[in-house]
């Protein structure tokens, strides 16, 4: 693994990096509130040793990335694109594979449309169409709406109470799939050690605009493969139908019992899609 500070869309972005920077790139785009610890090393190594070259990223707000200052928004969903961009200028990537989750598959979604030239495929983890279309789909689950709604009350200087925070926020978005608690109280502990400042992560309830590439998804022309948990309360499953029907020539993939979370008993699934679709893009 390797570490790079970079100067991307004029802010400072953090990356890591495994594998081969002569294997065929894939790009891992997290989440809203997420920083790069929730991509495990031990899955980007496992998609390395396939033959991939691997970089993860800290979202402006998260990690070692540029912070600003909590409750304040300072960026747009077009500019989380642009960002994205800069890395692979800075990696002299003219063309790469994103594997997007969540917010990150809508992301994926704007490169593909702004910038199709330098996507070669797009594989989409519990994410949702980017458009109108969101209104008319099942809305977030009240639980995991109250259980961030305590975020307020958490002391942040608590180290413990913190980590616990973090580390449960997974366990409401889980599905019917053992929780792994051991394995995410480690991610989030890892999260809190390295973040410069962990509350600037509620910024992303002010993220908006993007307007400019609503209900595009049938411009969409790279291979594009859409993974969906079927017990997603964040996004429903539902949603992700409703991407691959958006998305010309998307396979769905369905992921019985999953919830809106990178579970370990579907790496296997999830790398191959993203092998098999990185391979269909060359």
């Amino acid at each position: 693994m390797k570490q790079q500070l970079l100067q991307s869309n004029q802010v400072d972005i953090n990356t890591e990096s495994f594998g081969n920077p002569s294997d065929p790139a894939v790009l891992l785009i997290m989440g809203a509130m997420s920083s790069l610890d929730w991509w495990d090393t031990e899955f980007c190594e496992r998609l390395a040793a396939a033959g991939r070259f691997v970089i993860r990223y800290d979202h402006r707000d998260l990690g070692q990335s540029v912070v600003y200052e909590p409750g304040t928004s300072n960026y747009t969903i077009a500019d989380l694109a642009d960002d994205a961009f800069g890395i692979l200028d800075a990696y002299s990537i003219e063309k790469v594979n994103i594997m997007g989750m969540s917010l990150g598959g809508m992301i994926g979604q704007i490169m593909a449309i702004k910038h199709p030239e330098r996507v070669r495929s797009l594989t989409i983890l519990a994410s949702s169409v980017f458009g109108s279309e969101q209104a008319e789909l099942p809305q977030m689950d009240q639980e995991i709406l109250d259980f961030h709604g305590k975020s307020a009350s958490i002391d942040w200087n608590n180290r413990e109470e913190a980590i616990a925070y973090l580390a449960d926020g997974w366990e409401v978005l889980s599905g019917s799939k053992p929780f792994e608690k051991k394995r995410m109280y480690a991610l989030a502990e890892r999260e809190y050690t390295r973040a410069k400042q962990i509350q600037s992560r509620f910024n992303y309830m002010y993220l908006g605009g993007g307007e400019d590439y609503f209900d595009r998804m049938n411009e969409i022309r790279v291979p594009t493969i859409i993974l969906h948990g079927t017990e997603d309360r964040a996004l429903s499953f539902e949603r992700g139908q409703a991407l691959a029907r958006a998305i010309p020539h998307a396979e769905l993939v369905t992921l019985e019992g999953t919830g809106h979370e990178l579970h370990t008993e579907d790496w296997d699934i999830i790398i191959d899609a993203i092998v098999r679709n990185s391979s269909m893009g060359e």
